[in-house]
């Protein structure tokens, strides 16, 4: 039985190492064959390393690596092109001049690996350099493939001053391929972010963004198909329906494709877990959403045009566009209207979903009574106990310390005590629908577990503003006939809160 390659980067290393490797190389001769500059945004952990790993040992000839893949037969072997690889996922750049060491110390080990003379000093000459040299020496174009491209803007995101130079001496190193195009014979550049050409590609226009373009979708991640086939040994007793919950739904407008280092864990361990979010730190987007006072349910029905999706700087990131850039939301469908193309995006799996929230619902309480009421609050549910349901909420609540209310305007928000009412219920992996459409109009919140159904409708009251209208408006707009199919207990719940209170003033429930 072949191993799991769970955080195998190098595709000499998987091969010789007798792991397992889900044959993307048919894609990649699509690629080649198909141009020659070519950018791919995907999230972290998803295979873009490996990916650039399999390119390099491709240009370079070693064909014994490809022994029994797609391309065994359908490459030239007799050529070899010279590659200069440039990383920079290792560590953390934390200023222009640290860039500026980082690759010169990344063309000094190339040249030296290929045994060639650099004179030029500055940078971009240096490189420039280094391309004209290999492929005089090898008479053959150089393959650039820059891994990582955007990681030392995104560790300084937070800091914009220094972003911005860290984003100029990379725009300088870019710059340099579009102007060594005689020379070039391939280059792809891999990040998570898709920071605007005007930005940092300025010079490179003819760089061929093919993070949705549908016939790449695949060329990362895995796809049902592939999971079945290339690991087909293990997968004895493996719940797909489960697996698929968990771990599948990225959409980059192709087929689905499920989170690689979820699925090699799972295999591994064979349970279900958070492991990607675990791996990766959301703060900065948790920051985001508190500074942005943003209505978290809404994050479940974000609808953005295509100008939006593809716009990314450090002067102009939105909330939306950040999540759906580093993955924690994905394209659910998109949408033609009058000729422009609208992109509805949602939470990929149960995975990201839970974990983002669980995040989020800390961020908003800042009480350790979360967990404990996150209990009981299942339960509730799970017993259909709505009175049990109350307690618990407004447990939940009065466990948030009055300092953290008189530090943060977060609580002065409309959104504020919704948010923390759908976190923390999506945080326990309930199948939670915000904004849940019917032919009355939206309910706000609709809870599914087992066969049961529950309708909520929240409510923020202020001065004397009558209570009991939340359970009103669902009797009124009759939402529970969506699931009036006698296949679900369906249970309508109004919630209202008061903000001077900080709490759960009125709570209504009945069963239909």
């Amino acid at each position: 039985m072949k191993k799991l390659p769970i955080g195998i980067q190098t595709f000499s290393e998987l091969i010789e190492g007798n792991y397992y490797y889900v044959d993307k190389t048919a894609l990649i001769a699509e690629l080649i064959d198909s141009g020659k500059y070519y950018f791919l945004a995907r999230p972290r952990r998803f295979g873009k390393s490996l990916l650039v790993s399999t390119l390099k040992s491709l240009f370079a000839g070693e064909k014994a690596l490809f022994d029994g893949l797609f391309l065994q037969n359908h490459w030239d072997w007799s050529v070899k092109y010279p590659v200069i690889h440039i990383s920079f996922g290792g560590g953390v750049v934390n200023s222009a001049a640290m860039l500026d060491e980082r690759f010169r110390a990344i063309l000094d080990e190339t040249a030296e690996f290929y045994r060639v003379d650099l004179h030029h000093d500055d940078l971009a000459n240096r490189f420039a350099e280094l391309i004209k040299k290999l492929a005089d020496q090898f008479q053959q174009r150089v393959v650039v493939l820059v891994d990582e491209y955007d990681k030392p803007i995104l560790d300084n995101i937070e800091h914009s001053a220094r972003a911005v130079a860290i984003r100029e001496g990379l725009r300088n190193i870019y710059s340099v391929i579009k102007d060594r195009d005689a020379f070039i014979k391939f280059a792809l550049l891999t990040g998570v972010s898709r920071f605007s050409k005007v930005s940092l590609f300025s010079g490179l226009n003819n760089l061929r963004d093919i993070s949705l373009d549908g016939r790449y979708a695949t060329l990362c991640g895995y796809t049902l198909a592939e999971i079945q086939s290339v690991f087909s040994e293990r997968l004895s007793g493996v719940d797909f329906s489960q697996l698929a919950e968990w771990y599948n739904g990225y959409n980059f407008l192709g087929e689905r494709v499920y989170n690689p280092f979820d699925v090699l864990l799972y295999l591994e361990q064979r349970l279900f877990k958070n492991y990607w979010f675990e791996s990766g730190s959301p703060d900065f987007l948790i920051r985001l959403v508190r500074e942005r006072q943003y209505a978290i349910p809404d994050l479940e029905n974000v609808v953005v045009d295509e100008a939006m999706l593809s716009r990314f700087d450090i002067d102009d990131i939105t909330l939306e566009n950040l999540l759906f850039q580093t993955g924690y939301l994905t394209i659910e469908r998109v949408e033609d209207l009058g000729g422009e193309r609208f992109y509805h995006l949602t939470y990929p799996n149960r995975e990201v979903k839970a974990g983002l929230n669980s995040h989020l619902l800390r961020e908003l309480v800042q009480s350790g009574q979360a967990t404990r009421q996150q209990m009981r609050i299942y339960k509730a549910l799970e017993q259909a106990d709505p009175e049990q349901l109350q307690q618990a909420l407004t447990a939940l609540f009065a466990a948030i310390p009055h300092d953290w209310y008189r530090q943060n305007q977060l609580a002065r928000y409309e959104g504020y005590y919704a948010s923390i009412v759908y976190c923390c219920l999506a945080a326990l992996g309930l199948n939670v629908i915000a904004e849940d459409m019917t032919n009355q109009g939206r309910v706000d919140l609709t809870v599914k577990l087992a066969e049961k159904i529950f309708i909520i409708e929240f409510k923020v009251l202020e001065g004397k503003r009558e209570s009991g209208r939340a359970l009103a408006q669902i009797k009124a707009r009759k939402y529970w006939q969506k699931y009036a199919t006698g296949e679900f207990q369906v249970m309508l719940i109004g919630i209202e809160f008061d903000k001077s209170e900080r709490n759960i003033v009125h709570f209504e429930w009945e069963a239909v």
